[in-house]
Order: structure tokens, then C-alpha cells, then sequence
């Protein structure tokens, strides 16, 4: 059967893995190189986190870390099923209460956000669990 465009499902799941790791580093450390980690750390203590501080912190580092060892294909069912709750609580905390749209008709929605949380489900549920990178991003 022929590929289209070009690579089976199971190279388009790890290229979307790869993706979403770079994504989440991406975001972690734009936030900690932009100087936001207080203003995070802040909302989240306005919010009722206790230690918004160091959770926003722990937040950033998990991104930026986890983000390039999802990337290269390790923990892959773990880490989704982090920054699947992590998107999650940005749903609940910040996107719903801003509608559906992410721009035009509103701004800051939650459209984006459900759709990376959909991709990193599907990530984790299409990767067997293994610690082998052989095995990263096969199908069951």
C-alpha cells in the first residue's frame, strides 16, 4: 500500500512526538528566558496552588526537560500523561473561561489546547511501553 504524503502512520506518530517534545521545551524556556516564571508562579498562588512559586518553577523545568526526553523518544507514556494533565489544568484554569477560539472571534480559548491534549493522548496510547527506542511510537 502506498504512503501518503510520503511516510506510514507509525513515522507520522513519531514525527508528532518529536513535535510536541520541541513544543514543550519551546514553552518552558521562552517562559524562564522571557522573565514570566513569577507572574506564573504568581497566578498560580492568586489561583490557591500553595508554593506557586516553586511549582511554577517545577512546571518550566518539567517542560524543558521533558519536552527533549519526550522528543528523543524516552518516558513517552509518562511524560504525555503529564503534559496531558498539564494541558488539562490550563483548560480549566485559563482557556475555558476565554471561550473556544484562540483568536478572532475571542482570544485565548481553548481550541489549541484540547488539540495538543488530544495529540498527546494519542501519542501515548499508540507507543507500547517499553524503554526501548525501537519500540518508541509503535503501534500495538
Amino acid at each position: 500500500m502506498r504512503t501518503f504524503p510520503f511516510l506510514q502512520t507509525v513515522q507520522w506518530l513519531r514525527v508528532l512526538r518529536v513535535l510536541l517534545g520541541l513544543y514543550m521545551a519551546a514553552h518552558g524556556i521562552t517562559r524562564a528566558a522571557v522573565g514570566t516564571v513569577d507572574d506564573f508562579g504568581g497566578f498560580l498562588t492568586q489561583t490557591g496552588f500553595p508554593f506557586g512559586l516553586m511549582l511554577a518553577w517545577g512546571i518550566t523545568t518539567t517542560e524543558i526537560l521533558g519536552g527533549f526526553v519526550l522528543a528523543a523518544g524516552f518516558l513517552v507514556r509518562a511524560l504525555c500523561a503529564v503534559f496531558a494533565f498539564q494541558h488539562v489544568m490550563g483548560i480549566v484554569l485559563v482557556h475555558a473561561p476565554r471561550g473556544w477560539f484562540t483568536v478572532g472571534h475571542q482570544v485565548g480559548g481553548a481550541e489549541y489546547s484540547v488539540l495538543l491534549l488530544v495529540c498527546f493522548l494519542l501519542v501515548a496510547s499508540t507507543t507500547r511501553p517499553a524503554s526501548s527506542l525501537a519500540t518508541v511510537g509503535s503501534e500495538r
